[in-house]
């Protein structure tokens, strides 16, 4: 259905006359007279009856006068959801308890003006997938991967070098250390089943085992962080590595630890994706945000894998 025969009849009906519904639209009354008769043939049936004071809209006319006005307004929130500046910024996060869907509850709080679409995509490649396309504005992300450059047009910047924890039960040799290094995380069992082989999680940590020696296990079905933390609680020769800014909530009777490793630190290496040409006002709002207030920590005494973007 044609809008602007459909505005054209709104028009029509609220002034009572061809003439002022024409000087309202800013068009002639013949093009008015034209919209109205198109309409008519599209629908089958009068808008309305002429009269000395000017037309007045049929019974049929009245019956749709109310479903036109709604047209219109859906046509307005239509535009406006992919209006630049007037849609939400989109923002993959990856996942609601880690670092990232942190900084953008912070972003929210710096800016509650600006609205928010909040999604959940796997990988990296869905979610440059999806900066490409438009269908999101920007993505966290560890990149690059090895082997795997940023497409043309994508752009990223290094926001948040994330510090690792060790997490264990109260029955784990190491859990009453205050600390933990790297050298004596080798011959621990830490087990990891959320690692999905192919993902730049993936990636980093097959790095970080390989450097250091460690022994990080991905077996088993990953029934999600509750069946993690019970286990973990619960079996005194397994351990598993979290991230500083990671939600973790557990019973108070599993007297979990979560104990920071140094020497050097493993650090996850956040950054932010976006397209170049992406014009949406509030992603340069966000950046400058990150940049603010994200910053990676000082990188002396810490180690990401060498393909990891750079500050």
């Amino acid at each position: 259905m044609d809008l602007e025969a459909v505005r054209t009849f709104v028009a029509v009906a609220e002034e009572g006359q061809f003439q002022k519904a024409a000087a309202d639209l800013s068009i002639t009354q013949q093009a008015v007279s034209k919209r109205i008769g198109a309409l008519e043939r599209t629908l089958g049936v009068r808008l309305f009856t002429r009269t000395p004071r000017g037309a007045e809209p049929t019974i049929d006319g009245q019956a749709f006068l109310p479903h036109a006005r709604e047209l219109l307004r859906v046509g307005e929130r239509a535009v406006a959801s992919v209006r630049t500046g007037r849609r939400p910024l989109r923002v993959d996060v990856i996942a609601s308890r880690v670092a990232p869907s942190g900084l953008m509850r912070g972003f929210h709080h710096a800016h509650p003006e600006i609205d928010l679409d909040v999604v959940m995509l796997f990988d990296v490649e869905t979610a440059v997938a999806a900066i490409r396309s438009g269908a999101i504005d920007a993505s966290f992300r560890a990149v690059a991967m090895p082997g795997r450059p940023l497409p043309e047009g994508i752009e990223s910047v290094r926001v948040l070098d994330e510090p690792h924890q060790l997490l264990t039960g109260p029955a784990h040799t190491l859990a009453r250390a205050r600390s933990v290094t790297v050298e004596e995380l080798a011959g621990h069992r830490i087990w990891m089943p959320g690692i999905v082989p192919g993902t730049e999680w993936a990636a980093y940590y097959d790095d970080l085992a390989a450097e250091f020696g460690l022994t990080i296990e991905a077996t088993g079905p990953n029934f999600g962080s509750d069946t993690l933390l019970d286990t973990i609680a619960d079996t005194p020769a397994l351990a598993t590595l979290t991230t500083e800014q990671t939600r973790l909530v557990w019973p108070v009777g599993h007297g979990l630890r979560r104990i920071p490793v140094t020497d050097p630190t493993p650090v996850y290496p956040h950054s932010l994706l976006w397209h170049r040409d992406n014009p949406h006002p509030a992603l340069a709002t966000l950046r400058a945000h990150l940049a603010a207030t994200a910053a990676g920590h000082d990188t002396a005494g810490t180690w990401a894998p060498g393909w990891a973007m750079p500050h």
